[in-house]
């Protein structure tokens, strides 16, 4: 089986950051998917930069077709529930996502990588990140407590063996801004039945309320996802920036409609507390896949 860009399961890092950058009008995908192919991090033991790449899934299937999964898609329209709620939709072509020990090396990396595309994509959106008290988010309850161990999350994250686009992941990828001072002055209990775990260690609630972001999100009912996501922002605006690799959009997708009421049962409650500012899912294709487009080019 092709084998995952590495990137996606290296946990530790300390600064995130994210670029989402738009095709200009006259350039190919696959000149695109090229260029992309030739970055690389640092070449260093100590230090270092993860970098992981990815596309809009049309603009993937159109470079590489042997290479893409079957009916994934961009994030092309809002999610709208029936209150009015909307998840929004703000899909651009190209992800570079950067990892490392401190944002000195990574902030360098990202002014190589804007540099790298200029003349075929222009930067669209940054996005900076850094961990909350190693795996707190800025509700502060511990983030990711259902998340796959790494030697599972291959399993979840990918696109299985002997499928089109084998060894590539579906990220979804969003930035959601908290409403801190109206969460921070519910009391402790509330909080706990909004998020449907208990602040102080995670436990699941026993009888936690069907409007409760665990009950809206389950992945025993969707499936399961690899989640690395991350708290980003400055005192006024803060939250989380939403990053869910799976091998089936289907999953991811079942569970935004589940959050904005779309399928069965009510909203999620969390969202009377945080709203999305972006949306965009990108095929993260095989390191093997995506090595291929660069050779000609480091020719």
């Amino acid at each position: 089986m092709p084998s995952p860009q590495t990137g996606i399961f290296a946990l530790g890092t300390a600064s995130h950051a994210y670029l989402e950058f738009d095709l200009l009008s006259s350039v190919e995908a696959a000149t695109v998917v090229a260029r992309v192919a030739t970055l690389r991090e640092p070449r260093t033991t100590i230090g270092g930069v993860n970098l992981v790449a990815g596309f809009r899934p049309e603009l993937w299937a159109a470079a590489a077709p042997d290479a893409a999964p079957s009916d994934v898609v961009g994030f092309n329209e809002p999610v709208v529930g029936p209150t009015g709620y909307a998840l929004p939709a703000t899909q651009h072509d190209i992800v570079v996502w950067l990892t490392g020990a401190g944002y000195d090396v990574v902030f360098d990396l990202s002014r190589d990588v804007a540099a790298s595309l200029v003349g075929q994509a222009a930067l669209a959106h940054e996005m900076v990140g850094w961990p909350y008290h190693h795996d707190l988010d800025l509700t502060g309850f511990i983030d990711g407590t259902e998340n796959p161990t790494l030697v599972e999350a291959t399993r979840h994250a990918l696109v299985p063996p002997g499928s089109p686009g084998e060894g590539s992941s579906i990220l979804l990828l969003q930035q959601w801004e908290h409403n801190a001072p109206s969460w921070d002055a519910l009391p402790v209990a509330s909080q706990e039945a909004i998020i449907g775990r208990r602040k102080s260690n995670s436990v699941e609630l026993e009888s936690k309320p069907e409007t409760s972001h665990v009950a809206r999100t389950d992945q025993d009912r969707f499936g399961r996802i690899f989640r690395r996501n991350i708290a980003y922002g400055s005192l006024q605006r803060h939250g989380t920036i939403f990053v869910g690799f799976s091998g089936n959009q289907r999953a991811l997708a079942d569970m935004l409609e589940s959050m904005v009421g779309r399928r069965d049962g009510p909203p999620d409650k969390l969202t009377s507390f945080t709203r999305p500012l972006t949306g965009a899912y990108y095929v993260i294709p095989s390191a093997e896949s995506l090595e291929a487009f660069g050779e000609d080019l480091r020719a």
